[in-house]
């Protein structure tokens, strides 16, 4: 979502393939409980091992489940570290079935530089947020009927994916009204809104990205394009919105990003930049890659084409879908993943 950056539930325990819909279950309905069925059958494809073995202080886990097979590599320190993280939460109740998940706790982990005492106060207060917030029904319960005037005003959306399989996401922000988005929305809608794409990201998109890529997926490469962007029309309301985004996302939902491309930097942005990184963590840093209007290249070399949408230097446009922002395209689509 806006400058981005898992646990179990019940088996659907049907037959999906041919099935019809029952009298009493809802087109909408039966799409949620598709979704579920899917990201269980990614998660449980990611856990259950049918053998491991040991390379380079390394555990590969070829993981199968029915009909695909998705690569799971697990270093064994890191292993090591989300299993006390484990045990650690266990002993103080903070284990609810819904987290108990291998690749959630080590972003954590990983958020709090493997720090366990560190890592047990964010992830009791990321548990807190979440029943305030409403987060684990909003995916069913929030409806975000401004959508179609907020993405005129702020185009934004997943399209495609990279070349190891992670979801693309991409933001327009030389195209952002920030006057103009906040005339059809309100800042606790779109934070709402914001929330349910990340738990849709979580529910759908990752699930359905790694059983295409046969690997495990968790994080985005994203592109904020700056083309033309007027930093003086980013006013106080817009600013703090993008504060508490950046503070939800950090808190709630480390750790998902891979890779950040901003392109069409002018001079100005690439100083200002150069100066911002250095009170940066070095890590966070080298994600993040500041670039010109010669960027093409480079994004090609990380994207394929057809995965690019062509204002971008690729060769996709969607034009039944109202243009690539709005198409939705990815694994998440196909219904031959679907099928899974």
């Amino acid at each position: 979502m806006m400058i981005l950056g898992l646990g179990e539930e019940a088996l659907i325990q049907e037959d999906d393939r041919g099935r019809s819909l029952e009298p009493e279950t809802s087109e909408d309905e039966w799409r949620k409980s598709r979704s579920r069925s899917l990201r269980r059958k990614a998660m449980t494809a990611s856990t259950r091992l049918t053998y491991s073995l040991r390379k380079r202080n390394n555990r590969v886990a070829d993981c199968r489940y029915p009909s695909f097979l998705i690569e799971d590599v697990r270093d064994a320190k890191e292993e090591e570290a989300v299993n006390s993280f484990r045990q650690a939460l266990l002993a103080k109740d903070l284990l609810p079935v819904s987290h108990d998940d291998y690749h959630t706790m080590l972003r954590f982990l990983k958020a709090r530089k493997f720090d366990i005492d560190k890592t047990v106060h964010m992830w009791g207060d990321m548990l807190n947020w979440r029943k305030e917030f409403g987060v684990d029904s909003i995916v069913q319960d929030f409806t975000y009927d401004e959508y179609e005037e907020v993405q005129r005003y702020y185009p934004h959306g997943f399209h495609g994916v990279d070349k190891k399989g992670r979801p693309v996401y991409i933001e327009r922000i030389g195209k952002v009204e920030p006057s103009k988005l906040m005339s059809v929305t309100t800042v606790d809608r779109f934070l709402k809104y914001h929330v349910q794409g990340f738990e849709k990201m979580f529910k759908e998109k990752f699930p359905a990205c790694s059983i295409a890529a046969k690997r495990h997926i968790d994080t985005t490469t994203t592109i904020l394009d700056v083309h033309g962007v007027n930093w003086m029309s980013f006013g106080k309301v817009a600013h703090d919105l993008v504060m508490r985004i950046q503070k939800i996302d950090g808190d709630n939902y480390p750790e998902t990003l891979h890779q950040m491309f901003i392109v069409n930097a002018g001079s100005g942005f690439k100083l200002l930049w150069n100066t911002a990184k250095g009170f940066l963590d070095p890590k966070t840093t080298t994600k993040i890659h500041v670039l010109g209007n010669k960027f093409q290249s480079r994004l090609l070399e990380i994207i394929d084409s057809s995965q690019l949408p062509d204002f971008l230097g690729g060769s996709c446009s969607c034009p039944n879908e109202g243009g690539c922002l709005r198409s939705g395209k990815g694994p998440w689509n196909d219904p031959e993943i679907m099928k899974v």
